[in-house]
């Protein structure tokens, strides 16, 4: 249970760490977001990343991300991988940070719904089986580093994990895509500051199954360089794979104070990834999601996420996440079920034909 440190309010669904509710956040974000710049900041400090992308002047820029961070001679870059070293941006971005494993399919995927390996869609041409890849795997790859700061974040143990181990390269990794590997996963932390990686693997991986089926799927933020990001979406649309955006928060001082960052860039490239939906619309070739944060991302959050994605198009599948205490909300409560119920009928109320409630066995 948390106070807020605007309003005074004292309830369960105030985290103790961020110290402000959601209606403060919203309606006075002058006073709020200095609060939850500090928060961010010790959040960050205690894994020796920088409290704010650097725009040290004279700096070399990186051009991994939208952060565009502006380093200083032995400046780290706001992801923590990056850095300046004798004015070369260090490792090279075609290396990854990262950890690795198989997932026996069906698996627990944001999409797999909707996806060919968790239903079948697509068959022959992006599927094994009419039904569930049984007996097939995916490799999920896990990224150390991210582009936002979620207070909330549901892996945030990657901090911990980034500052261990070397970087791979693509080719090292292809061992991995064996007989029965059917799909690529690159999530984290985020693939969107280790784009050309995941980009570079992708393609080797794809030749390295000579002609089987091996689809690309990314799980984002969003918030990538349109380029890469295009990249990115032709790889998984041609493979049968998808794209899927987690959108965080509608509103955007609610995003800054749960994120760290604006949800601009997110929102403008989920935008522009539904123009290309026409080139395979089957099985989707894109993907929504929003977790609900417990006092923070509600039916308010929901609605407008909703009518933003139905006006694009109302076909995109929409998948509401049961939230689970991590990070710095570890003492908010579980999603009610009740709240989930009334998200998913208010997103169905905007427009959209395909909302599903995930992670049901979290919902109370």
């Amino acid at each position: 249970m948390g106070k807020c440190f605007i309003c005074s309010k004292i309830d369960p669904y105030v985290s103790s760490e961020l110290g402000l509710c959601s209606n403060c956040i919203r309606e006075r974000p002058q006073e709020v977001l200095k609060i939850s710049e500090r928060v961010h900041q010790i959040s960050r400090r205690k894994y020796g990343l920088p409290d704010a992308p650097p725009r040290t002047e004279g700096g070399v820029v990186c051009n991994g991300c939208p952060n565009r961070c502006k380093m200083g001679e032995g400046e780290r870059g706001y992801c923590g991988l990056r850095k300046n070293s004798g004015g070369n941006i260090l490792p090279d971005p075609r290396l990854g940070k990262l950890s690795f494993y198989h997932d026996p399919l069906p698996t627990n995927c944001v999409a797999d719904w909707v996806c060919p390996g968790g239903t079948g869609r697509g068959y022959p041409v992006y599927a094994y089986k009419k039904g569930p890849e049984t007996g097939y795997k995916n490799l999920a790859i896990f990224f150390h580093t991210c582009s936002f700061n979620c207070l909330f974040c549901q892996n945030w143990s990657f901090k911990e994990d980034m500052r261990y181990g070397k970087p791979f390269s693509p080719e090292e990794l292809l061992y991995l895509v064996d007989e029965s590997t059917s799909c690529v996963c690159f999530f984290g932390g985020d693939p969107g500051s280790q784009m050309p990686f995941a980009i570079e693997f992708s393609k080797l991986a794809i030749k390295h199954r000579r002609g089987r089926l091996l689809r690309i799927c990314f799980e984002t933020n969003g918030f990538m360089e349109e380029e890469l990001l295009d990249s990115a979406f032709e790889l998984s649309i041609e493979s049968g794979g998808c794209v899927k955006f987690d959108l965080k928060a509608w509103n955007e001082d609610l995003h800054r104070a749960l994120t760290g960052q604006s949800n601009r860039v997110t929102l403008r490239n989920f935008a522009r990834l539904t123009k290309k939906i026409e080139l395979r619309p089957e099985p989707p070739p894109l993907v929504a999601s929003t977790l609900l944060v417990a006092g923070y991302v509600d039916e308010r959050e929901v609605e407008g996420i909703a009518r933003f994605i139905a006006d694009l198009n109302p076909d995109i599948p929409y998948a509401l996440l049961a939230f689970y205490p991590h990070f710095y909300m570890a003492d908010l409560p579980l999603t009610k079920r009740d709240t989930a119920l009334r998200c998913q009928e208010v997103a169905l109320k905007a427009g959209l034909k395909n909302v599903r409630i995930g992670n049901v066995h979290l919902l109370r």
